[in-house]
């Protein structure tokens, strides 16, 4: 049976040393002049723009990141705080001050992720690194992002911001187009030291 389709963006699943992850999220602050929406699943980095900052500096702002490469991930959207005005909502519309629930970005905190079925998964994937595609921008109903790992990307390329771990051992996924990976965020700013892409000789 062919793997789904549906981009889901990346949801933190365990540590390296096997322990499930522990839920821990950092609140940040979204601006209502930063003119983009955001999802669940989200890649993020920090605003670089001051008006856009949290006038009480207790939380960091934040910003969609491209997915691609050389840029530092801060970290990743796991949910957001109610909105009072549409409990209904999942996603957070362009232009709307709110706050997002985001799990740091480090190298023990493994993420999974779907390809775009942009390139043929192969068994070479492992140890390579990726970049992502943004997709449409996520879905309004689900909430969830449409971030995918690009699959005609994977290679020793450090920059890039994904580091391949493996073929996520869930069921009824294949390696085929449209494949759920195992990935660290390889271009955090957690980090101790880069992981280097590596490839099969």
């Amino acid at each position: 049976m062919a793997n789904a389709t549906q981009a889901f963006g990346l949801r933190p699943v365990r540590y390296q040393d096997g322990n499930a992850w522990n839920g821990a999220v950092v609140d940040c602050f979204i601006s209502s002049s930063y003119s983009t929406a955001l999802f669940i699943g989200d890649p993020v980095l920090l605003s670089p723009t001051l008006a856009e900052k949290d006038t009480t500096a207790k939380r960091p702002t934040i910003n969609t990141h491209a997915g691609t490469s050389g840029l530092i991930v801060w970290g990743v959207i796991v949910a957001f705080d109610p909105d009072p005005t549409n409990l209904e909502r999942k996603h957070n519309p362009a232009s709307t001050e709110r706050i997002a629930q985001v799990v740091r970005a480090a190298d023990d905190l493994i993420f999974q992720i779907r390809d775009d079925a942009s390139g043929t998964p192969a068994k070479v994937f492992p140890g390579q690194n990726a970049e992502m595609v943004a997709g449409s921008g996520g879905s309004t109903v689900t909430g969830k992002s449409s971030f995918a790992l690009d699959a005609s990307t994977p290679t020793t390329t450090q920059a890039f911001p994904l580091n391949i771990i493996g073929l996520a051992n869930i069921e009824d996924n294949e390696l085929a187009d449209s494949a759920i990976w195992d990935v660290v965020i390889n271009t955090n700013n957690n980090s101790t030291g880069r992981i280097l892409g590596i490839t099969a000789t």
